[in-house]
């Protein structure tokens, strides 16, 4: 029985990113895209319902590039980093599996916020309640910082500094699960991943606006210092 199924690629050459298969979170990026086109006024309400279609029957990357090659927010972005799936989630291996903290609220609320040190890996659970982590004002030690956000009949809050790359994966059961993906400019800044679940409730993750996290210009500060101090003991 012919079920016209694609063949299998059967070498070990690597699949070139257009090739790669889209998943949701790269559609919704993409319809990020369109609807802050539409309303600029770049595109009309009927290209926007156009392209919102297109992008919905999409199945690799590179069909999705399409809606939003024209597009200034478009190019502006890296398309290896805000659209190759690998991308929003870290190398196996490179996070325990066990968290270092759980934040775990049960019809009550419980919060995470000011000069505090996330550990590589933490849990969040709110059932019937809210969880607030605020890394605005961290100070972190670590590269990667991984979040598993669950919600139950609750809500869970995740903010970044506007300066810290954030990245995600994640859904929902008659729910919302909502990260705002973004990369940072500064070459050494961290990672916040976030993965999870939202049933009948809400999770959602993005920058804090105007927050800037101090530590990465303090290490740019610290390799300055020693280059000027190494150049000034030859």
């Amino acid at each position: 029985m012919d079920l016209h199924k694609s063949p299998a690629p059967t070498d070990r050459q690597p699949v070139p990113p257009a090739e790669l298969r889209c998943s949701d979170a790269d559609r919704d990026r993409i319809a990020d895209i369109l609807r802050e086109a539409l309303a600029e006024g770049r595109l009309t309400a009927d290209e926007h319902a156009e392209r919102v279609d297109g992008v919905l029957g999409a199945k690799t990357v590179g069909e999705l590039e399409r809606f939003v090659r024209d597009l200034p927010a478009f190019q502006s972005r890296s398309t290896s980093s805000a659209y190759a799936s690998t991308s929003d989630r870290p190398a196996p291996g490179a996070i325990p599996a066990d968290p270092d903290e759980n934040v775990v609220a049960v019809f009550s609320s419980s919060v995470r916020r000011g000069r505090w040190r996330p550990g590589r890996r933490m849990h969040a659970y709110a059932i019937f309640g809210s969880v607030e982590i605020d890394l605005s004002e961290a100070m972190f030690e670590h590269r990667q910082v991984m979040i598993k956000a669950i919600s139950v009949f609750g809500n869970v809050e995740i903010r970044v500094p506007e300066n810290v790359s954030l990245r995600g994966t994640g859904g929902g059961v008659l729910g919302n699960f909502e990260v705002y993906p973004r990369e940072s400019e500064e070459r050494d800044a961290p990672v916040v991943y976030v993965d999870g679940f939202a049933v009948l409730g809400k999770v959602e993750a993005k920058p804090k606006r105007g927050k800037v996290i101090a530590d990465i210009l303090d290490r740019v500060s610290d390799k300055v210092d020693r280059a000027l101090r190494k150049h000034l003991d030859r």
